[in-house]
Formats: structure tokens, C-alpha cells, sequence
């Protein structure tokens, strides 16, 4: 769905948070959607709670849906009964909602906030901007993290990607998600195709089979995860010596539960979530939407999430405002997927080329793993 010029014109306004008319055109309540547990605590404590502070007024109502939000959203579309405000999706999801024209589009540096020393949004966004309709809040990744105790006597402790595939070095039992994603791309970068040629060489059948090739060299050596927590558990309990998650779990086990486990930067798979804003919402709550979200995608605002999760700013402005954890009191940019010493070799997700493909090689995958 193209925002018009007249769209435009008409929220044009919404994203201003000044004069006291304003806020009488704006909803007096606001829904929004995220994930539960500590990620959407860190929005309630950077976004909403000094957006509450400066709207006292105003009722806001958490959803904890996001894992649902694709399917939720076509139902409430068909119902003609939208109820959510502002939903935290990941890009791929807001991709699919966007060509499904779910979601409204965005324009970048009309509804968002411009850098402190005057940068337009498109471009303090930059990359991170990778559909109509998405609005980029964090950068996530998954890495690996291994336990340092069960790194053999006199050998370097794993730093390298292709380390995972080396039984002979690192022996132990890896644990990998149940899903071609992020596997197939790790395993053809080890078996020696050059990064920037990795889906074109995952695009074709001879391509895939060569990703599992190579993936079943360690395959009796692999637990399979499905969940976030998994991986975390299974390398606390000293049940793999290695194993793939999110940084943001792996951060928890070490730094809150001190957990004898380090991370493996390289090769992380860089992933979004962000908000997008449901279309067709009547103007009022439209209003509350576009202004509520000028204000929580701010520099700043993205920097002090950071307090509390260990998701990098998906703002180029917000990096060097990163603090200390509101908790912990440590430095959080050493933690952050996106910080300059742990991002020297990272992978980004291609949405298109999965959208296009998963359904074929998730096939393929299964059935691999049967086998």
C-alpha cells in the first residue's frame, strides 16, 4: 500500500509532539505488541514508561502477541477489526505484512526523528532500513557461545566460524537450531565459498546439497535446538561445548548467571525487530501511533534500551550513547552485536532470498535431518 500525498499531509502533523491541540487529536489509549520477558520490559522501560511520563493520560495496553502478529493481523484485517496500535514484529514478518498491505508504509524522514546533529532518519537508519514498512528498533544476532572449561588444555579457545566444524580441535557436542537458516549459510562459508556468494551458491540444488555435506560432518555431534532457551541451558548444564542462540541469551548466562561461557563473534547473523504501524487505523489512533513512534526511535530512546538488553541500536547516531546496564552497572557496548570489535566479520540475513526459498529448503532440511 503507497502512502499518498494526502496521507502524508494528513499525519504530517501527528508526528509533532507540540501545542495542546495535538494532543486532543490523539487517542487517549495505545495497544502495543511485543514479545514478553525481558526484551519487552526494556520497551516499557525506554519507550513507554517516559512516553506515559509525558502523556499522563494516557492508557497504555501491552500485548505480548508478536510471535502471532502475522496471523493475528489477517484475522483482525478480514474482521475489519484492527485493535493494535503499534507491533513489534521481526523484518521478515513486516515484509510479509507490508506485501500483504498490512502494514501502513513509512516515510522515513517525515515520520521519524533526524539524528542530534541534524542527520535525516534514512540515513542515521541507513542498511537497517530494509522494507516500506518496517521500522528498524534493534539489531540482534545469532552467535555462538561455548564453555571456556571444556576448551582442550593448550589450544586457543574457539574464534572463528568454521571452528564449530572442527571435531578434531574442539571436540564436544554443538548445538544448532533446527532450521536450514543461518546453518546452511555458516556451513558453505566453511566450505570455502566466499561470503558474498553464498546465496547465489544456496539458490541452486548443487548448492544446497554441498551446504548439507557439509553439515553432515558434524551432524552426530549436534543437538538440535528450538527454542531461544535451549542453547543457554545446554551449555550451563556442560552438554555441548558449543552452541548457536541469540546474543542477548547468551549475554544473560554469562554476565547475570556467570556461567563459565564466552561468545564467538564471527560470522554472527545479523536480524531485525522493530515496530510497524497496522494500516487503516482511524486518525486519531493513527495519530498516537506516528507519535509515539517519533519519540521511541529516537537517538536516544534506542541508546537506553540498551541499558536493559544487550541488542545493539539499529541508529548509527545511537551507538555512542550506550551506557552501563540499569542493573549490573557494566559497560554495555562491549556486549552489542553491533559494537566495532564484535562486528568485524558478520553475516545479514537476506529476507528475500528465504522468502523466496524456504519452503523448498526447509524440505530438503527435514528430511536431511531424518535421514
Amino acid at each position: 500500500m503507497k502512502l499518498t500525498t494526502t496521507l502524508l499531509a494528513s499525519t504530517a502533523v501527528a508526528v509533532s509532539t507540540a501545542g495542546a491541540a495535538m494532543a486532543q487529536d490523539m487517542a487517549d489509549s495505545m495497544t502495543l505488541v511485543s514479545w514478553g520477558g525481558a526484551y519487552q520490559n526494556s520497551q516499557v522501560k525506554a519507550y513507554a514508561e517516559p512516553y506515559k511520563e509525558m502523556h499522563p493520560d494516557l492508557d497504555i495496553v501491552w500485548d505480548e502477541s508478536s510471535n502471532e502478529a502475522v496471523a493475528k493481523l489477517r484475522a483482525m484485517d478480514e474482521a475489519g477489526n484492527v485493535t493494535w496500535d503499534v507491533v513489534d514484529v521481526v523484518a521478515a514478518d513486516a515484509l510479509r505484512l507490508c506485501d500483504e498491505g498490512l502494514a501502513m508504509e513509512i516515510d522515513p524522514d517525515e515520520m521519524l526523528a533526524e539524528a542530534p546533529d541534524g542527520t535525516s532518519a534514512e540515513d542515521d537508519f541507513g542498511d537497517m532500513l530494509v522494507g516500506d514498512c518496517f521500522i528498524p528498533q534493534i539489531v540482534y544476532s545469532t552467535t555462538f557461545g561455548y564453555r571456556t572449561d571444556m576448551v582442550p588444555e593448550g589450544v586457543e579457545p574457539p574464534s572463528d566460524i568454521c571452528d564449530v566444524f572442527d571435531l578434531e580441535t574442539y571436540p564436544g557436542k554443538r548445538a544448532l537450531e533446527k532450521r536450514p537458516i543461518n546453518n546452511m549459510e555458516w556451513a558453505l562459508l566453511c566450505d570455502g565459498v566466499a561470503k558474498d556468494e553464498v546465496y547465489d551458491v544456496l539458490a541452486t540444488d548443487e548448492g544446497q546439497q554441498q551446504a548439507l555435506d557439509k553439515l553432515a560432518t558434524i551432524k552426530d555431534d549436534v543437538i538440535w535446538w528450538s527454542a531461544g532457551a535451549d542453547t543457554p541451558q545446554l551449555l550451563a548444564d556442560g552438554e555441548v561445548f558449543m552452541g548457536s542462540t541469540y546474543n542477548g541469551r547468551l549475554f544473560s548466562v554469562i554476565e547475570e548467571q556467570g556461567q563459565p561461557v564466552a561468545m564467538m563473534w564471527d560470522a554472527q547473523v545479523f536480524d531485525l525487530d522493530g515496530w510497524i504501524i497496522p494500516a487503516n487505523l482511524p486518525e486519531d489512533r493513527l495519530a498516537r501511533a506516528l507519535d509515539f513512534i517519533m519519540f521511541a526511535t529516537d537517538t536516544q530512546r534506542l541508546a537506553d534500551q540498551a541499558k536493559y538488553i544487550s541488542y545493539g541500536p539499529a541508529r548509527e547516531s545511537s551507538a555512542p550513547l550506550v551506557g552501563q546496564h540499569a542493573d549490573l552497572g557494566i559497560d554495555m557496548a562491549p556486549h552489542m552485536p553491533t559494537d566495532p570489535e564484535n562486528s568485524k566479520n558478520t553475516f545479514l540475513y537476506n529476507y528475500e532470498f528465504w522468502a523466496d526459498y524456504r519452503d523448498d529448503i526447509d524440505a530438503k532440511f527435514q528430511s536431511w535431518l531424518a535421514g
